[in-house]
């Protein structure tokens, strides 16, 4: 399993940290990944990070403002959100999948629940 917290409301330029704490399986060995979906829109990328975390990714959007990272000692992965945004007001939800760092949703088979993040103007 996995559980997003973090989330909250926050004014525009402010900062967050999400955190997607794993149980019940050995998350350490696999790619994870931050996506989020936004009221009428459908689940886009926001980072991901290979198992080792020599490896991350980034959507445009994000970049230069977010940082993922992982403690596979304590099988978390964060997600630092810094000079937010209201258009980075969405669900924003941790994944994790086998194989290399993808962009695609489908890539991962594993989902947490969601933390809302709401970012006032």
């Amino acid at each position: 399993q996995l559980q997003a917290s973090g989330g909250g409301l926050v004014q525009a330029g402010g900062s967050l940290r999400l955190s997607c704490a794993a149980s019940g399986r050995t998350f350490s060995i696999y790619t994870q990944g931050w996506f989020r979906q936004a009221p009428g829109k459908e689940r886009e990328f926001v980072a991901a990070i290979s198992w080792s975390g020599g490896i991350t990714s980034y959507a445009d959007s994000v970049k230069g403002r977010f940082t993922i990272s992982r403690d596979n000692a304590n099988n978390t992965i964060y997600l630092q959100m810094n000079n937010l945004k209201p258009e980075d007001t969405a669900v924003f939800y941790c994944a994790a999948g086998a194989g290399y760092v993808r962009r695609h949703p489908g890539e991962y088979a594993y989902w947490g629940q969601g933390t809302q993040v709401t970012v006032s103007s």
